[in-house]
Protein backbone atom coordinates (compact mmCIF):
# COMPACT_ATOMS: atom_id res chain seq x y z
CA UNK A 1 0.00 0.00 0.00
CA UNK A 2 1.41 3.37 -0.99
CA UNK A 3 2.35 6.04 1.92
CA UNK A 4 1.68 9.56 0.87
CA UNK A 5 3.41 12.56 3.10
CA UNK A 6 1.88 16.12 2.33
CA UNK A 7 4.59 18.46 3.83
CA UNK A 8 5.30 21.83 4.53
CA UNK A 9 8.56 23.47 2.86
CA UNK A 10 9.53 25.28 6.30
CA UNK A 11 10.02 21.66 7.02
CA UNK A 12 12.51 20.56 4.51
CA UNK A 13 14.13 24.04 4.87
CA UNK A 14 14.51 23.06 9.09
CA UNK A 15 15.28 19.48 8.69
CA UNK A 16 17.63 19.99 5.50
CA UNK A 17 16.52 16.91 4.12
CA UNK A 18 14.35 16.29 1.25
CA UNK A 19 14.49 12.26 0.52
CA UNK A 20 10.76 10.94 0.61
CA UNK A 21 11.78 8.57 3.33
CA UNK A 22 12.37 11.12 6.39
CA UNK A 23 8.95 12.05 6.07
CA UNK A 24 7.09 8.67 6.30
CA UNK A 25 3.88 8.96 8.07
CA UNK A 26 4.98 6.87 10.86
CA UNK A 27 7.89 9.77 11.62
CA UNK A 28 5.64 11.99 11.08
CA UNK A 29 3.28 10.44 13.61
CA UNK A 30 5.95 10.37 16.08
CA UNK A 31 7.08 13.92 15.33
CA UNK A 32 3.09 15.04 15.96
CA UNK A 33 3.59 13.16 19.74
CA UNK A 34 6.50 14.85 20.90
CA UNK A 35 5.50 18.17 19.63
CA UNK A 36 3.48 19.14 22.90
CA UNK A 37 5.51 17.87 25.12
CA UNK A 38 8.77 19.23 26.91
CA UNK A 39 11.92 18.47 24.77
CA UNK A 40 15.56 19.15 24.61
CA UNK A 41 18.03 17.62 22.14
CA UNK A 42 20.70 15.50 23.34
CA UNK A 43 23.42 17.20 22.72
CA UNK A 44 21.89 19.93 25.57
CA UNK A 45 21.77 17.56 28.48
CA UNK A 46 25.28 15.89 27.79
CA UNK A 47 28.70 16.50 28.52
CA UNK A 48 29.83 14.75 25.24
CA UNK A 49 29.09 12.88 22.16
CA UNK A 50 31.84 11.53 20.59
CA UNK A 51 33.36 8.61 19.02
CA UNK A 52 36.46 6.60 18.67
CA UNK A 53 38.18 9.24 16.86
CA UNK A 54 40.33 9.15 13.42
CA UNK A 55 40.64 5.58 11.86
CA UNK A 56 44.81 5.90 12.37
CA UNK A 57 44.10 4.89 15.98
CA UNK A 58 43.47 1.10 14.20
CA UNK A 59 46.94 1.05 13.11
CA UNK A 60 48.58 0.32 16.60
CA UNK A 61 45.50 -1.81 18.09
CA UNK A 62 46.45 -5.31 18.47
CA UNK A 63 43.61 -7.56 20.73
CA UNK A 64 44.73 -10.28 22.79
CA UNK A 65 43.22 -13.19 24.47
CA UNK A 66 42.64 -11.45 27.77
CA UNK A 67 43.75 -8.58 29.76
CA UNK A 68 42.05 -5.61 31.99
CA UNK A 69 40.77 -3.86 28.90
CA UNK A 70 38.05 -4.32 27.15
CA UNK A 71 37.85 -3.54 23.36
CA UNK A 72 33.78 -2.42 22.75
CA UNK A 73 32.40 -3.24 19.45
CA UNK A 74 29.42 -2.97 17.52
CA UNK A 75 27.77 -6.71 18.31
CA UNK A 76 29.19 -6.02 22.21
CA UNK A 77 26.02 -3.45 22.65
CA UNK A 78 23.15 -5.40 23.72
CA UNK A 79 19.32 -5.07 24.94
CA UNK A 80 20.66 -1.91 27.57
CA UNK A 81 24.02 -3.58 28.64
CA UNK A 82 27.21 -4.61 27.07
CA UNK A 83 27.21 -8.43 26.06
CA UNK A 84 30.17 -10.29 28.62
CA UNK A 85 30.16 -13.17 25.43
CA UNK A 86 33.07 -13.18 22.93
CA UNK A 87 34.94 -9.86 24.59
CA UNK A 88 38.10 -8.77 22.99
CA UNK A 89 40.83 -7.07 24.64
CA UNK A 90 43.60 -4.41 24.33
CA UNK A 91 46.69 -4.22 26.39
CA UNK A 92 47.03 -1.21 28.79
CA UNK A 93 49.82 0.74 26.97
CA UNK A 94 47.27 0.88 23.93
CA UNK A 95 44.19 1.51 25.98
CA UNK A 96 46.43 4.26 27.05
CA UNK A 97 47.00 6.18 23.77
CA UNK A 98 43.63 5.61 22.73
CA UNK A 99 41.72 9.02 22.44
CA UNK A 100 38.13 7.59 24.17
CA UNK A 101 37.73 6.40 26.64
CA UNK A 102 33.93 4.71 28.56
CA UNK A 103 32.87 5.44 32.10
CA UNK A 104 30.47 4.58 34.06
CA UNK A 105 26.77 5.63 33.15
CA UNK A 106 28.13 5.94 29.41
CA UNK A 107 25.94 5.51 26.66
CA UNK A 108 27.01 3.74 23.88
CA UNK A 109 25.35 3.64 20.70
CA UNK A 110 25.10 1.99 17.67
CA UNK A 111 26.66 3.84 14.38
CA UNK A 112 25.51 1.00 11.72
CA UNK A 113 23.62 -2.38 11.88
CA UNK A 114 21.10 -2.35 14.26
CA UNK A 115 20.92 1.71 14.37
CA UNK A 116 20.47 3.40 17.71
CA UNK A 117 20.35 -0.01 19.61
CA UNK A 118 22.14 1.40 23.23
CA UNK A 119 23.58 0.30 26.14
CA UNK A 120 25.13 1.30 29.15
CA UNK A 121 28.46 0.98 30.62
CA UNK A 122 28.34 -0.26 34.01
CA UNK A 123 31.83 -1.32 36.25
CA UNK A 124 32.39 -4.29 35.10
CA UNK A 125 32.67 -2.97 31.35
CA UNK A 126 35.83 -0.84 32.87
CA UNK A 127 38.35 0.09 31.78
CA UNK A 128 37.37 0.07 28.06
CA UNK A 129 37.14 2.04 24.74
CA UNK A 130 35.17 1.41 21.64
CA UNK A 131 35.44 0.97 18.01
CA UNK A 132 34.14 4.01 15.13
CA UNK A 133 31.28 2.35 14.91
CA UNK A 134 29.77 3.35 18.29
CA UNK A 135 29.19 6.69 19.75
CA UNK A 136 29.81 7.88 23.39
CA UNK A 137 27.23 9.73 25.11
CA UNK A 138 28.13 11.18 28.34
CA UNK A 139 25.20 12.85 29.93
CA UNK A 140 24.98 15.93 32.24
CA UNK A 141 23.55 13.61 35.09
CA UNK A 142 22.60 16.82 36.78
CA UNK A 143 20.20 17.85 33.85
CA UNK A 144 18.30 14.05 33.24
CA UNK A 145 19.20 10.38 34.36
CA UNK A 146 21.05 8.00 32.23
CA UNK A 147 19.00 4.93 32.94
CA UNK A 148 15.96 6.96 31.71
CA UNK A 149 17.60 7.73 28.50
CA UNK A 150 18.86 4.60 27.98
CA UNK A 151 15.36 3.41 27.71
CA UNK A 152 14.16 5.91 25.81
CA UNK A 153 16.83 5.18 23.04
CA UNK A 154 15.40 1.52 23.35
CA UNK A 155 11.92 2.44 23.32
CA UNK A 156 9.74 1.91 20.12
CA UNK A 157 10.17 6.28 19.83
CA UNK A 158 13.63 5.84 20.43
CA UNK A 159 13.96 3.31 17.51
CA UNK A 160 11.92 4.91 15.10
CA UNK A 161 13.61 8.40 15.44
CA UNK A 162 17.42 6.60 14.62
CA UNK A 163 15.63 5.10 11.67
CA UNK A 164 14.34 8.22 10.52
CA UNK A 165 18.08 10.07 10.62
CA UNK A 166 19.69 7.21 9.34
CA UNK A 167 17.27 7.32 5.71
CA UNK A 168 18.77 8.10 3.14
CA UNK A 169 22.15 6.77 2.98
CA UNK A 170 23.49 3.45 0.98
CA UNK A 171 24.12 2.13 4.08
CA UNK A 172 22.77 3.37 6.93
CA UNK A 173 24.95 5.40 9.11
CA UNK A 174 24.23 7.76 12.01
CA UNK A 175 26.71 10.78 12.35
CA UNK A 176 27.36 12.21 15.51
CA UNK A 177 25.63 15.74 14.38
CA UNK A 178 22.59 13.20 13.59
CA UNK A 179 23.05 12.06 17.02
CA UNK A 180 23.30 15.78 18.80
CA UNK A 181 19.51 16.39 17.20
CA UNK A 182 17.44 13.44 19.03
CA UNK A 183 14.84 14.80 20.60
CA UNK A 184 14.43 13.63 24.90
CA UNK A 185 11.36 14.27 26.40
CA UNK A 186 11.65 15.75 29.79
CA UNK A 187 9.38 14.37 32.01
CA UNK A 188 9.68 14.91 36.07
CA UNK A 189 12.37 13.21 38.20
CA UNK A 190 10.65 10.73 40.01
CA UNK A 191 9.27 9.32 36.71
CA UNK A 192 13.21 9.43 35.51
CA UNK A 193 14.28 7.04 38.74
CA UNK A 194 11.14 4.80 38.26
CA UNK A 195 12.29 3.88 35.16
CA UNK A 196 16.08 3.80 36.61
CA UNK A 197 15.00 1.33 39.62
CA UNK A 198 13.37 -1.06 37.17
CA UNK A 199 16.12 -1.18 34.74
CA UNK A 200 18.57 -1.63 37.63
CA UNK A 201 16.15 -4.67 39.26
CA UNK A 202 16.49 -6.09 35.28
CA UNK A 203 20.51 -6.34 35.63
CA UNK A 204 20.37 -7.78 38.67
CA UNK A 205 18.47 -10.28 37.57
CA UNK A 206 20.98 -11.26 34.70
CA UNK A 207 22.96 -11.13 37.24
CA UNK A 208 21.88 -13.56 39.56
CA UNK A 209 21.44 -16.02 36.49
CA UNK A 210 24.81 -15.62 34.78
CA UNK A 211 26.12 -16.42 38.60
CA UNK A 212 23.77 -19.37 38.72
CA UNK A 213 25.48 -21.32 35.40
CA UNK A 214 28.43 -20.16 37.09
CA UNK A 215 27.75 -22.23 39.95
CA UNK A 216 26.61 -25.18 38.03
CA UNK A 217 29.43 -25.22 36.22
CA UNK A 218 31.36 -25.22 39.32
CA UNK A 219 28.95 -28.04 40.82
CA UNK A 220 29.83 -30.42 37.48
CA UNK A 221 33.62 -29.88 37.20
CA UNK A 222 34.09 -30.66 41.26
CA UNK A 223 32.21 -33.77 41.15
CA UNK A 224 34.07 -34.79 38.13
CA UNK A 225 37.40 -34.00 40.02
CA UNK A 226 38.05 -31.19 36.91
CA UNK A 227 37.43 -28.31 38.96
CA UNK A 228 41.40 -27.02 38.29
CA UNK A 229 41.96 -29.03 35.30
CA UNK A 230 43.55 -27.10 32.35
CA UNK A 231 44.80 -29.34 29.16
CA UNK A 232 48.32 -28.70 28.26
CA UNK A 233 48.94 -28.25 24.68
CA UNK A 234 52.46 -30.48 23.68
CA UNK A 235 54.87 -29.34 21.31
CA UNK A 236 55.91 -32.73 20.03
CA UNK A 237 54.12 -36.49 20.53
CA UNK A 238 54.04 -39.40 18.14
CA UNK A 239 51.12 -42.06 17.67
CA UNK A 240 51.45 -45.63 16.24
CA UNK A 241 49.89 -47.06 12.80
CA UNK A 242 46.95 -48.29 14.74
CA UNK A 243 45.98 -45.38 16.20
CA UNK A 244 46.34 -43.39 12.60
CA UNK A 245 44.06 -46.48 11.10
CA UNK A 246 41.58 -46.72 13.83
CA UNK A 247 40.85 -43.02 13.71
CA UNK A 248 41.10 -42.60 10.02
CA UNK A 249 43.15 -39.35 10.51
CA UNK A 250 46.31 -38.06 9.42
CA UNK A 251 46.49 -35.03 10.79
CA UNK A 252 49.08 -34.04 13.73
CA UNK A 253 45.99 -32.29 15.94
CA UNK A 254 43.99 -34.70 16.15
CA UNK A 255 46.65 -36.77 17.88
CA UNK A 256 47.32 -34.52 20.58
CA UNK A 257 48.00 -35.95 24.27
CA UNK A 258 45.26 -33.20 25.84
CA UNK A 259 42.66 -34.77 23.94
CA UNK A 260 43.60 -38.33 25.04
CA UNK A 261 43.99 -37.27 28.90
CA UNK A 262 40.76 -35.49 28.70
CA UNK A 263 39.10 -38.17 27.51
CA UNK A 264 40.31 -40.87 29.87
CA UNK A 265 39.82 -38.27 32.89
CA UNK A 266 35.96 -38.90 31.45
CA UNK A 267 36.36 -42.13 31.89
CA UNK A 268 37.66 -42.51 35.43
CA UNK A 269 34.55 -40.96 37.11
CA UNK A 270 33.42 -42.93 39.54
CA UNK A 271 30.16 -42.65 38.41
CA UNK A 272 30.63 -44.50 35.23
CA UNK A 273 30.68 -42.89 30.99
CA UNK A 274 28.59 -43.79 28.23
CA UNK A 275 28.59 -42.24 24.42
CA UNK A 276 26.07 -39.31 24.18
CA UNK A 277 23.83 -41.43 21.54
CA UNK A 278 23.22 -44.03 24.17
CA UNK A 279 21.46 -41.37 26.61
CA UNK A 280 20.05 -39.28 24.45
CA UNK A 281 17.90 -39.42 21.04
CA UNK A 282 18.72 -37.43 17.81
CA UNK A 283 15.94 -35.02 16.52
CA UNK A 284 16.11 -35.97 12.68
CA UNK A 285 12.64 -34.91 11.62
CA UNK A 286 12.92 -32.58 8.71
CA UNK A 287 10.65 -29.58 7.90
CA UNK A 288 7.51 -30.25 5.44
CA UNK A 289 7.96 -26.43 5.04
CA UNK A 290 4.15 -25.79 4.12
CA UNK A 291 3.65 -23.19 6.49
CA UNK A 292 3.49 -19.27 5.22
CA UNK A 293 5.97 -18.06 8.14
CA UNK A 294 8.63 -20.00 11.00
CA UNK A 295 10.39 -19.16 14.08
CA UNK A 296 13.92 -20.04 12.70
CA UNK A 297 16.69 -20.10 15.30
CA UNK A 298 20.80 -20.05 13.75
CA UNK A 299 23.64 -20.45 15.64
CA UNK A 300 23.91 -16.48 15.98
CA UNK A 301 20.15 -16.90 17.78
CA UNK A 302 21.90 -18.49 20.91
CA UNK A 303 23.23 -16.27 23.64
CA UNK A 304 26.30 -18.01 24.89
CA UNK A 305 26.62 -16.71 28.03
CA UNK A 306 23.09 -17.05 29.32
CA UNK A 307 21.86 -19.18 27.32
CA UNK A 308 19.31 -17.75 26.07
CA UNK A 309 17.52 -18.30 22.68
CA UNK A 310 15.83 -15.57 20.26
CA UNK A 311 14.20 -16.85 17.19
CA UNK A 312 13.47 -15.06 14.51
CA UNK A 313 9.78 -14.80 12.73
CA UNK A 314 10.67 -15.61 9.53
CA UNK A 315 8.79 -15.82 5.64
CA UNK A 316 9.07 -19.09 3.95
CA UNK A 317 10.71 -18.15 1.18
CA UNK A 318 13.14 -16.37 2.72
CA UNK A 319 14.49 -19.30 4.62
CA UNK A 320 18.24 -20.51 4.08
CA UNK A 321 18.90 -23.52 2.33
CA UNK A 322 20.21 -24.90 5.64
CA UNK A 323 17.20 -24.29 7.44
CA UNK A 324 15.36 -27.90 7.34
CA UNK A 325 14.78 -29.20 10.97
CA UNK A 326 11.65 -29.35 13.03
CA UNK A 327 12.15 -28.17 16.13
CA UNK A 328 10.20 -28.78 19.61
CA UNK A 329 10.19 -27.60 22.95
CA UNK A 330 12.91 -29.12 25.28
CA UNK A 331 15.18 -29.63 22.39
CA UNK A 332 18.67 -29.54 23.10
CA UNK A 333 20.67 -27.76 20.21
CA UNK A 334 24.61 -28.10 19.89
CA UNK A 335 26.27 -26.07 17.07
CA UNK A 336 28.59 -28.08 15.05
CA UNK A 337 30.34 -24.68 13.65
CA UNK A 338 33.30 -23.39 15.80
CA UNK A 339 31.97 -25.58 18.64
CA UNK A 340 34.71 -23.67 20.75
CA UNK A 341 32.41 -21.05 21.40
CA UNK A 342 29.82 -23.17 23.05
CA UNK A 343 26.80 -22.08 21.14
CA UNK A 344 24.59 -24.84 22.90
CA UNK A 345 20.85 -24.42 24.77
CA UNK A 346 17.64 -25.96 24.58
CA UNK A 347 14.58 -24.61 24.04
CA UNK A 348 12.52 -23.97 26.96
CA UNK A 349 9.65 -22.07 25.42
CA UNK A 350 6.85 -23.10 23.26
CA UNK A 351 6.18 -21.19 20.06
CA UNK A 352 4.65 -22.69 16.93
CA UNK A 353 6.37 -23.37 13.94
CA UNK A 354 9.94 -24.00 15.06
CA UNK A 355 12.83 -24.58 12.76
CA UNK A 356 16.35 -24.77 12.71
CA UNK A 357 19.38 -24.92 10.85
CA UNK A 358 21.26 -27.86 9.83
CA UNK A 359 24.23 -26.55 11.13
CA UNK A 360 22.89 -28.04 15.14
CA UNK A 361 23.05 -31.77 16.40
CA UNK A 362 19.79 -31.76 18.22
CA UNK A 363 19.05 -34.18 20.97
CA UNK A 364 16.25 -35.22 22.85
CA UNK A 365 16.12 -36.81 26.19
CA UNK A 366 15.47 -40.51 26.11
CA UNK A 367 16.63 -41.76 29.74
CA UNK A 368 17.58 -40.16 32.85
CA UNK A 369 19.99 -38.15 32.14
CA UNK A 370 19.04 -34.71 31.82
CA UNK A 371 19.23 -32.41 28.91
CA UNK A 372 20.82 -29.29 31.18
CA UNK A 373 24.08 -31.57 32.51
CA UNK A 374 24.48 -32.71 29.33
CA UNK A 375 24.51 -29.14 27.85
CA UNK A 376 26.49 -27.74 31.07
CA UNK A 377 28.97 -30.60 30.30
CA UNK A 378 29.59 -29.55 26.32
CA UNK A 379 29.75 -25.81 27.89
CA UNK A 380 32.81 -26.70 29.82
CA UNK A 381 36.41 -25.03 28.70
CA UNK A 382 37.81 -28.15 28.54
CA UNK A 383 35.06 -30.16 26.26
CA UNK A 384 34.75 -27.28 24.15
CA UNK A 385 38.48 -27.75 23.32
CA UNK A 386 38.21 -31.70 22.87
CA UNK A 387 35.09 -30.79 20.41
CA UNK A 388 37.88 -28.97 18.02
CA UNK A 389 39.80 -32.59 17.34
CA UNK A 390 36.99 -33.44 15.14
CA UNK A 391 37.31 -30.38 13.08
CA UNK A 392 37.27 -31.40 9.60
CA UNK A 393 40.46 -29.88 8.69
CA UNK A 394 39.01 -26.34 7.13
CA UNK A 395 40.26 -23.18 8.76
CA UNK A 396 36.83 -22.39 9.91
CA UNK A 397 36.30 -25.38 12.67
CA UNK A 398 33.17 -27.41 12.09
CA UNK A 399 32.14 -30.47 13.30
CA UNK A 400 30.09 -33.63 12.10
CA UNK A 401 26.63 -35.13 14.27
CA UNK A 402 28.55 -38.02 14.75
CA UNK A 403 31.69 -36.95 17.16
CA UNK A 404 28.60 -34.91 19.54
CA UNK A 405 26.73 -38.27 18.95
CA UNK A 406 30.10 -40.87 20.07
CA UNK A 407 31.22 -38.45 22.52
CA UNK A 408 32.03 -39.58 25.65
CA UNK A 409 30.12 -37.89 28.77
CA UNK A 410 30.53 -39.11 32.75
CA UNK A 411 26.80 -41.01 34.16
CA UNK A 412 26.72 -38.03 36.96
CA UNK A 413 24.73 -38.69 39.91
CA UNK A 414 20.97 -38.60 40.05
CA UNK A 415 20.91 -36.49 42.68
CA UNK A 416 23.92 -34.07 41.31
CA UNK A 417 21.98 -34.08 38.25
CA UNK A 418 18.68 -33.03 39.86
CA UNK A 419 20.70 -30.10 41.80
CA UNK A 420 21.95 -29.07 38.13
CA UNK A 421 18.97 -29.15 36.30
CA UNK A 422 16.99 -26.86 39.22
CA UNK A 423 19.64 -24.16 39.65
CA UNK A 424 19.27 -24.15 35.48
CA UNK A 425 15.35 -23.75 35.82
CA UNK A 426 15.94 -20.88 38.28
CA UNK A 427 18.58 -19.14 36.00
CA UNK A 428 15.91 -19.34 33.11
CA UNK A 429 13.22 -17.81 34.98
CA UNK A 430 15.25 -15.16 36.18
CA UNK A 431 17.09 -14.30 32.99
CA UNK A 432 12.96 -14.03 31.69
CA UNK A 433 11.89 -12.20 35.08
CA UNK A 434 14.90 -9.46 33.70
CA UNK A 435 13.57 -9.65 29.67
CA UNK A 436 9.97 -8.55 31.06
CA UNK A 437 11.12 -6.06 33.73
CA UNK A 438 13.26 -4.28 30.25
CA UNK A 439 10.07 -4.21 28.31
CA UNK A 440 7.98 -2.74 31.33
CA UNK A 441 10.82 0.08 31.37
CA UNK A 442 10.07 0.72 27.98
CA UNK A 443 6.18 0.07 28.05
CA UNK A 444 6.15 3.01 30.98
CA UNK A 445 8.27 5.55 28.56
CA UNK A 446 5.99 4.49 25.87
CA UNK A 447 2.75 5.06 27.63
CA UNK A 448 3.91 8.40 29.30
CA UNK A 449 5.05 9.62 26.15
CA UNK A 450 1.16 8.67 25.01
CA UNK A 451 -0.79 10.37 27.69
CA UNK A 452 1.16 13.85 27.52
CA UNK A 453 1.00 14.28 24.31
CA UNK A 454 -2.98 13.87 24.33
CA UNK A 455 -3.29 15.47 27.67
CA UNK A 456 -1.50 18.58 26.15
CA UNK A 457 -3.41 18.79 22.88
CA UNK A 458 -6.39 18.60 25.63
CA UNK A 459 -7.66 14.69 24.64
CA UNK A 460 -6.39 14.72 20.94
CA UNK A 461 -2.93 15.53 18.64
CA UNK A 462 -3.55 18.25 16.66
CA UNK A 463 -1.13 19.56 13.72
Amino acid sequence: MAQISIIKYSDIREAHRFDAEFFKPEYLEIEKKLKPINTDYLINLSLKITDFGAYSQNSFINYIKKSDYFFIRNKDVKDFFLSDEDRIYIEKNVYEKLTLKIEENDLLLQRTGTIGKTAIALKKDLPSSANQNLAQVKLDKTKINPYYVLTYLNSYFGNKYFEKLATGNVQPWLNLSQIEKLKIPLFDTSFQLQIEKIVKSAYQKQTQSKQLYKEVEELLLKELDLLDYKPKHTLTFQATKKEIDKAKRIDAEYFQPKYKETIERIESYEGGFDIIQNQFKQNKILSKKDKEFYNYIEISDINISNGEITPSKIEINKIPANGKRELFKNDLLISKVRPYRGAISFIDFEKENLLGSGAFTVLQEKTAYKKEVLMIFLKTAFIKELLLRYNCGTSYPVIKDEDILDLKTPLIKLEIQNKIAEKIKESHKLRRESKMLLEEAKRKMEEEIEKEATKTTGGELRE
